[in-house]
């Protein structure tokens, strides 16, 4: 971990210690500076658990990344820092699909006078950290609950304009193993969304810019604003201007983004 080039990728520029007032920082800092996006899935490229990759692809090359890779490099650097970083097995439908989901998203607990739960991974949660108790908090003007589930399981309830309504956690460690294999099976099932659907995301000052397929959404707590993207060379413009990205590559996928528009939605008028 090259801390110095992480902080300067999130635009930090304070000092670094491993307290709440520089936890908080940082997460809000490297959310509103890298996207979340699942590129290397829609295009074929392996995606693994380790977080110096991570650190090359998001760092070093200037991509976003998914929840292993955004959350890995989070870990990483706060343990650089000096926090006591736990990583954490999510599942996202948990609710309604069972322990399957268990070990599809990563979460950190991050430990302070107190357990934190940082989440740079989720796409749309919470802009910042929030501590491990029950109750209702609002971040960045979105409202959200957290749950005890009991036998170390809580749920975390995402705000209305999110993509997923829910996911569940476990307070302990979760299995590598686990995770590895989900992380797998994400971005190789047909059946997977991350497989079926291209999903980029970032926040903003005022909210969230949320694009999956062809259509963006502009996110604000009073509601959001839709708008249809129209060709390949849009998407790449659209991608550069909102949310930094200069991938040229991503012009190969447009076709398979408007046939997945069209299963959806059908022909667009």
């Amino acid at each position: 971990m090259d801390l110095h080039a992480y902080l300067d990728r999130i635009g930090w520029r304070g000092e670094a210690r491993p307290d709440l007032a520089t936890l908080r920082e940082l997460h809000r800092s490297h959310l509103l500076a890298i996207p979340y996006e699942n590129f290397d899935v829609q295009l074929g490229r392996a995606v693994g658990l380790e977080p110096q990759d991570a650190f090359a692809k998001i760092v070093e090359r200037r991509r976003g990344g998914w929840c292993y890779e955004m959350n890995g490099l989070l870990g990483a650097a706060l343990e650089a820092i000096g926090f006591k970083v736990t990583r954490l097995a999510g599942g996202v439908h948990r609710a309604a699909m069972g322990d399957v989901m268990v070990g599809n998203h990563l979460v950190l607990r991050v430990d302070l006078e107190e357990p934190w739960i940082a989440d740079a991974g989720f796409g749309d949660g919470s802009l910042e950290p929030y501590p491990l108790k029950e109750g209702a908090f609002t971040a960045h003007g979105f409202d959200f609950r957290l749950e005890r589930l009991g036998n170390g399981w809580w749920r975390f309830h995402n705000h209305p304009f999110g993509g997923a309504p829910n996911y569940d956690f476990h307070e302990e460690a979760g299995d590598p193993a686990r995770l590895a294999e989900r992380c797998g099976f994400l971005q190789s099932a047909p059946e997977s969304p991350f497989v079926m659907n291209a999903v980029v995301q970032r926040f903003t000052p005022d909210g969230l810019l949320q694009m999956r397929g062809r259509t963006l959404r502009r996110v604000t707590p009073a509601g959001a604003a839709e708008e249809l993207i129209g060709s390949a060379d849009a998407y790449l413009e659209v991608l550069e201007r909102e949310f930094g990205l200069v991938m040229p590559e991503a012009a190969s996928l447009w076709p398979r983004i408007e046939r997945r528009h069209a299963e959806l939605f059908g022909e667009p008028a």
